[in-house]
């Protein structure tokens, strides 16, 4: 494939996939509590439902697209269904439903049950066009020499997606079911077109050979004993990424909270964009840093950068005014190393994953990755931070009912997790350098 065509298609598939993924893991809940009153244990039911609907879909998708030697078919075809999916959300409201079918009390209740639906629907597209597919096209077209820089552009797509949407939509009044019809329409459109101009611009990945398995044996490839024992580095990688991911969970889901609502930078977006492009510009040359001296040098300057955030986050959780902006200084330095921590971190780990995936068997080890780095962390992560949190400082609303306010004790939960995990390299390095002196 052409160089500049690759990195082209690369960039496009790569930040619109994160677009629509940042619209459902940090939009729908809003959507839901805003528009239908949901509770709690309604908000979480999708997030899990959403959660095991990925994983699922990434496994089983993941292995066809193995078995067919085929990954456009699914990316490009995949979009459209996704962006087809992401509109249909643009017709669940509570006046359309209650017009439609003459209920009024339990308009609300049927809404959530519809977007719950929908979100999984929503997510098989998702994840089979992106998780599986997507995903599985980029370890095909790449190889040790590149995948470093590849995958740099790859991981820092989701923090640039969330200046794409919180930048694009903060003047819209969430708060009006007009609103959110027009950022469904919008986004479901353009990942839509995305799909269709994908088959003009994306090349066949070179899956080479014939599997010789059943359906169901390249599912379950990955999770055979004998394969583990042949792929040994591969799933420690996959377990590193799966500490990794903890730690950045413990934090993750109260960060915007914390930002906004416990150090008052109402104005977080704006404070925290030059920290997001800057943090996505040191990610980009970071890869190419890792094909130039590979993973076992460059995982520990990552991991030095986030912890060296986390601490800077910790200790110095106070704001002052710097020029008219209610920040501090410490805050902005912590952010940036936290965030190009974390982001090179996901390349160094991301990059590592796709050097050790058996060749021509991509699609069946997107599950394993998805695993490592989606379910798993994203129930372990949030528990461990939801329990530091236990005893937050409590605000009451304008309405008598109560919120939490995040505190920077997830900073500290989330930099001992990261030393857990330095912990467990070195002393994987100690015992696989012990086997070779023996």
């Amino acid at each position: 494939m052409n160089r500049k065509k690759f990195y082209l298609a690369l960039v496009i598939f790569a930040l619109t996939g994160q677009v629509a993924w940042v619209v459902e893991n940090m939009y729908f809940n809003v959507f839901i509590y805003k528009m239908f009153n949901a509770s709690a244990a309604q908000i979480s039911l999708m997030v899990e439902a959403s959660a095991v609907a990925a994983t699922l879909t990434t496994i089983f998708v993941g292995a066809w697209s193995d078995r067919i030697r085929r990954r456009k078919i699914f990316m490009c075809a995949g979009y459209i269904a996704w962006g087809v999916s992401i509109i249909a959300f643009a017709f669940v409201r509570l006046d359309w439903i209650s017009a439609a079918f003459g209920i009024t009390a339990g308009a609300a209740s049927a809404a959530i049950t519809a977007v719950i639906i929908l979100d999984c629907v929503m997510t098989f597209f998702g994840s089979s066009a992106n998780d599986a597919a997507y995903n599985a096209w980029l370890t095909d077209q790449t190889d040790e020499s590149n995948r470093g820089a590849a995958e740099g552009i790859n991981s820092m797509m989701p923090l640039v997606a969330v200046l794409v949407v919180f930048g694009g939509f903060m003047s819209f009044d969430l708060n009006r079911a007009e609103s959110w019809t027009i950022i469904y329409l919008i986004i479901g459109t353009i990942v839509l077109l995305i799909g269709a101009i994908g088959f003009f611009l994306v090349d066949e990945a070179p899956v080479s050979g014939a599997d010789e398995l059943s359906y169901m044996g390249t599912i379950l490839y990955g999770f055979k004993p004998s394969v583990v024992r042949e792929h040994t580095r591969l799933y420690l990688v996959l377990g590193g990424f799966v500490i990794f991911g903890i730690s950045i969970q413990i934090f993750m889901p109260y960060l915007i909270i914390y930002y906004e609502q416990t150090l008052g930078m109402s104005d977080y977006v704006l404070i925290m964009a030059p920290a997001i492009l800057l943090a996505a510009v040191v990610t980009a040359f970071y890869g190419r840093l890792i094909d130039r001296f590979g993973y076992r040098k460059m995982v520990f300057p990552s991991l030095a950068m986030l912890g060296i955030g986390f601490l800077l986050l910790y200790l110095f959780p106070g704001v002052i005014p710097v020029r008219g902006l209610r920040m501090k200084l410490p805050v902005f330095a912590g952010s940036l190393l936290m965030m190009s921590g974390y982001l090179s971190g996901m390349a160094v780990f991301g990059s590592e994953i796709r050097n050790e995936t058996p060749e021509s068997m991509a699609g069946r080890f997107q599950g394993l990755r998805i695993l490592a780095q989606v379910l798993i962390p994203g129930v372990i992560g949030p528990a461990i931070g939801a329990a530091v949190l236990q005893n937050a400082e409590l605000i009451v609303n304008s309405d008598g009912t109560t919120s939490f306010l995040p505190n920077h004790s997830i900073f500290l939960a989330a930099l001992g997790v990261e030393l857990l995990l330095l912990a467990a390299i070195l002393i994987c390095r100690a015992v696989r350098t012990r086997e070779k002196t023996v």
